[in-house]
């Protein structure tokens, strides 16, 4: 697996980028928001529940969107 490249977007909530790849290697759910956008659930390298957003490139993955995860993601 290519890891994504990280659009500016993405750091706007203050994840590293490291904590970033670390929840799209290790998602443990996909959500597909009907728009592009592919919201990953995985943890951070501390193991706090982050949503990554991706979007598919001619260039291979981007992440466009990083924060804690939000309740809506949490119900499983």
């Amino acid at each position: 697996m290519t890891d994504p490249s990280i659009a500016p977007s993405a750091r706007k909530h203050g994840v590293s980028d490291d904590d970033m790849l670390h929840a799209y290697r290790c998602a443990m759910r996909a959500e597909d928001e009907n728009d592009g956008l592919i919201m990953l659930i995985g943890p951070s390298r501390s193991g706090a529940l982050l949503e990554v957003g991706v979007i598919r490139s001619e260039f291979g993955p981007v992440i466009v969107h990083a924060m804690a995860a939000r309740s809506r993601y949490l119900r499983w």
